[in-house]
């Protein structure tokens, strides 16, 4: 007889990490660029495309980043456990959320119930304005970021 699978698992029976509701990589908790790279690679279809450019644009604007995958999402910060940019990937879009993008020029199109955190929601068919993020994520990795 098979042996059950854990509720709790990350992982299915062929390895690969558990897509969550939306599609969202369930990826244990880990800092450097190893588990943010499984995060992408495991994105499904084109969100993986996406989730390689954003962290190319992250990792190129901000050489120094540090990268963690907490709570099934990618976040970059430049100080010990504080951030300044995460992402998550939904049913039909990938959210990035600016943890301070209230104080970005010009501010991030999405709101959010929390007062400084502005969003940027990217879907299938619409481009990314790669020289607008880029200087989101200047911007942002000089405020001061979120503990978490």
């Amino acid at each position: 007889m098979a042996k059950k699978k854990s509720a709790r698992s990350t992982e299915r029976t062929d390895g690969a990490p558990v897509l969550l509701s939306g599609g969202n990589p369930q990826i244990a908790l880990g800092y450097g660029d190893d588990p943010v790279q499984a995060y992408i690679a495991a994105m499904p279809g084109w969100k993986s495309d996406v989730g390689r450019r954003l962290d190319a644009i992250i990792s190129r604007v901000v050489p120094d980043v540090r990268k963690a995958v907490k709570w099934n999402s990618p976040l970059y910060g430049v100080g010990e456990h504080v951030y300044f940019l995460g992402y998550h990937c939904l049913t039909k879009y990938v959210k990035v959320a600016f943890f301070r993008g209230a104080d970005l020029e010009p501010v991030p199109p999405g709101e959010s119930k929390q007062k400084d955190v502005r969003y940027l929601d990217i879907d299938e068919g619409s481009p990314l304005d790669e020289a607008q993020f880029g200087e989101w994520v200047l911007q942002a990795s000089r405020l001061p970021g979120e503990r978490l």
